[in-house]
């Protein structure tokens, strides 16, 4: 079986950049609140797959910083999608033993979202299957900042020495922090760019592009893309 072979050598941690969501509904003459609710779709079948095979970690970028650029109604649109597959996926997250966790800026979000990402996360948390992180109000560079302050002001309290950081101190201040980096990346839609997204984590990771949109993506692409990881060799720097 495909899924046996995939087994043999499986990355413990994917990262998925879900593009294409707006450019999938403007191709079917749809809204693009329908492309994200495709998405969500997608996702939770990839959720579901990734599971099954035994993959440790997945990680997807659901809502960068500069998402909020766009419009309020598509803003509040993700919003509410995000708070109802919260509630929803949470309540069946048991049966698959699949621990939640967020990688972002809560704060910034409404009252009643914060409460469903909560309640997910403290589902969960016992959970000993899968992490899916959910990067959600997540900015790279946001996130490298927030680190650099936490060891500055330690460093100004008297509770660590400018000799005691190092890259293991650092990644401990990041919202990843306990788990591997990510050997592999994928991005759909054809786009061949990072957007902020895990920048201290990805920098010995496989990057893998698919020209599907996200909606279009499912477990034989995401079979095609571990399979294209599994022939590559990696060597972190060496010779």
């Amino acid at each position: 079986m495909q899924e046996e072979i995939i087994k043999q050598d499986l990355p413990e941690h994917i990262a998925i950049i879900m593009d294409g969501n707006r450019r999938w509904a403007r191709a079917h003459n749809l809204p693009a609140q329908m492309g994200h609710k495709e998405g969500a779709k997608a996702l939770e079948n990839i959720i579901d797959f990734c599971s099954d095979i035994g993959l440790k970690h997945l990680t997807v970028y659901a809502f960068s910083t500069e998402n909020w650029k766009r419009t309020k109604e598509e803003v509040g649109a993700l919003m509410l999608l995000l708070q109802n597959y919260l509630d929803d996926f949470s309540k069946r997250a048991d049966t698959k033993n699949v621990k939640i966790v967020l990688l972002g800026d809560e704060s910034e979000l409404a009252k009643s979202l914060q409460k469903s990402i909560d309640a997910a996360i403290e589902r969960t948390k016992n959970n000993t299957g899968m992490i899916f992180n959910i990067a959600f109000n997540y900015g790279g560079r946001a996130e490298i900042i927030k680190g650099v302050k936490e060891i500055a002001q330690k460093v100004k309290e008297g509770k660590m020495e400018i000799e005691d950081i190092s890259e293991e101190t650092f990644s401990k201040t990041l919202y990843t922090k306990g788990q591997p980096d990510p050997d592999l990346l994928i991005r759909t839609s054809g786009e061949m760019r990072t957007s902020n997204f895990l920048p201290w984590q990805l920098v010995y990771s496989e990057f893998v592009f698919v020209d599907k949109h996200w909606p279009d993506f499912g477990k034989q692409d995401l079979m095609d893309a571990i399979k294209i990881y599994q022939t590559r060799t990696r060597k972190f720097g060496g010779k």
